[in-house]
């Protein structure tokens, strides 16, 4: 009985401290307790992500000239470029005045074999040998200027058996005379002259007998008397024109 008594207290206790250690607000009213200790700080999140971009802004003002900054350092060679097309070539240009001097020359030989030539009259040098600019007229033995300038003339003249005086003549005046007596030779000999003169147009020079009875002018198939002529440099702006 004693021990049924003391299980029915033992478990009226148990209850009785049950209740106080499982208190109900609502049924079982306390006192406020006192404020807690504060908390310690988390630590930092991680970074949120970026946000959008915002919008441009506006052009602010022109800021001022800087200050001209030093020259740079020269830069290494460049490439060589590509080479230029051809250019078109250009018209040929017109002959000048001067592009061939002017020219006048002759020469021509006696084709008779022993010949007694007139005084005072032309002697034909009747072969020619070189004529081009035909300033010379074999048929009259005379040389006629176009081109006015500064001319040589040149005879030479085999003697035989016989004197013979020539006379190198412009327009019928004796300007150079040349004389050679007969001494008995037995073979033929020569006569040599020349003179330079100044000739203008229409001027002429022939080889004429000096003297009646000096006439040994001879040639045959071994030996020739000649006369001959050429421009040495003509003066005249323009005449390339004659060339």
């Amino acid at each position: 009985m004693d021990q049924l008594r003391l299980l029915i207290f033992l478990g009226t206790v148990s209850s009785t401290l049950l209740i106080e250690d499982n208190k109900i607000p609502g049924l079982c009213p306390g006192q406020p307790g006192l404020p807690g200790t504060p908390g310690i700080h988390g630590s930092s999140g991680l970074p949120g992500r970026d946000g959008r971009d915002g919008r441009d802004g506006a052009h602010g003002p022109q800021g001022l000239k800087g200050e001209t900054g030093d020259p740079g350092a020269r830069g290494p060679p460049g490439d060589p470029g590509h080479p230029g097309t051809d250019g078109q070539k250009g018209a040929k240009g017109g002959q000048g005045e001067c592009a061939v001097a002017p020219r006048s020359a002759f020469s021509a030989k006696h084709s008779e074999i022993r010949t007694s030539p007139p005084a005072d009259e032309p002697i034909r040098f009747d072969v020619v040998l070189i004529n081009e600019q035909s300033h010379y007229d074999a048929a009259s033995g005379k040389f006629t200027c176009e081109i006015p300038g500064v001319y040589y003339f040149a005879v030479h003249a085999t003697v035989f058996r016989s004197s013979l005086h020539f006379d190198i003549v412009k327009n019928g005046k004796a300007v150079a005379s040349f004389f050679q007596v007969f001494g008995n030779w037995p073979k033929p000999t020569s006569l040599s002259g020349g003179t330079v003169l100044r000739l203008e147009p229409e001027d002429q020079v022939w080889v004429q007998v000096g003297v009646g009875e000096y006439t040994g002018l001879y040639a045959s198939a071994k030996t020739d008397s000649t006369f001959s002529g050429f421009l040495i440099y003509s003066d005249w702006p323009n005449s390339a024109v004659f060339a």
